[in-house]
């Protein structure tokens, strides 16, 4: 009876560290991430129905906020955009403002080419070329795995690059798959 009880506490622990894992690295994953236009993120003042907003950021990345006009988004992490509201809010409105801002929806990356359905797909996290392709319905009989292009939507040069299939996709991207001529 013992035995079973330290396994399934031991179990317990091992599931909790996972999900504990889980969570921090989809945490330092958004620590990164900068906002940018055609993101929809929800910021939320607990305890603050009229300050907590939902918004889908437009060309100029800017949110009309209530109390402080409009801030400037795109270009920010979410914490640095999080730290924003909070120092605003705070003295004037709030004494001490618990803000949250979070993503409720990546902007779109893009894929042409040599798939066979070519469009603008919505991010999820953890998303490489092949998993594109394959939300694109899956690459031509005639796709070079070997001339995949990305154009990063955070290169101010917008220089295409040549990529592996498994590299990892960001919200935002063009991937071009070319055409394999044998």
């Amino acid at each position: 009876m013992k035995t079973t009880t330290v396994n399934t506490l031991v179990q317990y622990i091992i599931w909790l560290c996972l999900i504990v894992f889980s969570f921090s690295s989809i945490v330092h994953a958004n620590d990164n991430y900068k906002l940018g236009s055609g993101d929809t993120i929800k910021i939320t003042v607990f305890g603050q129905e009229d300050l907590s907003i939902e918004v889908l950021l437009n060309d100029s990345g800017k949110v009309d906020y209530p109390f402080l006009g409009q801030l400037q988004a795109t270009g920010k992490t979410l914490t640095q955009f999080q730290q924003q509201i909070h120092t605003g809010l705070k003295g004037d409105y709030l004494i001490n403002p618990n803000v949250s801002v979070s993503i409720v929806e990546y902007r779109p990356f893009f894929i042409d080419g040599e798939v066979n359905k070519p469009g603008g797909y919505p991010f999820q996290p953890g998303l490489s070329v092949n998993k594109a392709a394959a939300l694109a319905g899956g690459y031509t009989e005639r796709a070079s795995l070997t001339k995949i292009f990305i154009i990063r939507s955070n290169d101010p040069e917008q220089k295409s690059v040549n990529v592996h299939a498994n590299t990892s996709v960001m919200p935002g991207d063009i991937i071009t798959v070319k055409q394999s001529y044998f």
